[in-house]
């Protein structure tokens, strides 16, 4: 299955990474998280239906499903899937307004 990120997923990845790398000066926790998502993406690829979709008003959104980040559970990726593809919308860190966030997406 293939799998593709929004801009806005790509971007929450960087902000995180440099949260880690800069804010925090922690390399070896940034370098390690960002494995984590590729590791996630990988496993979100071989069973993208294993986690429960989100009921939202968002009618582009209806069936969101969410999964924790290896190693990183407090960050999750936000995807649609459809026969073909995974669409992951955000990677977000469960202190931001995840809600408000992924009603306003697309």
């Amino acid at each position: 299955m293939k799998i593709t990120y929004s801009q806005a997923s790509r971007d929450d990845v960087t902000r995180q990474f440099r949260y880690y790398l800069v804010l925090q000066n922690v390399a070896d926790v940034a370098i390690r998280f960002k494995e984590a998502v590729r590791k996630t993406a990988r496993a979100i690829c071989e069973q993208p239906r294993a986690a429960p979709p989100y009921r939202l008003r968002n009618p582009e959104l209806q069936n969101l499903r969410s999964w924790p980040v290896a190693g990183f559970e407090s960050i999750r990726f936000y995807f649609l899937v459809d026969e073909e593809t995974i669409r992951v919308i955000r990677i977000l860190h469960g202190r931001r307004d995840v809600r408000r966030i992924r009603e306003l997406q697309e």
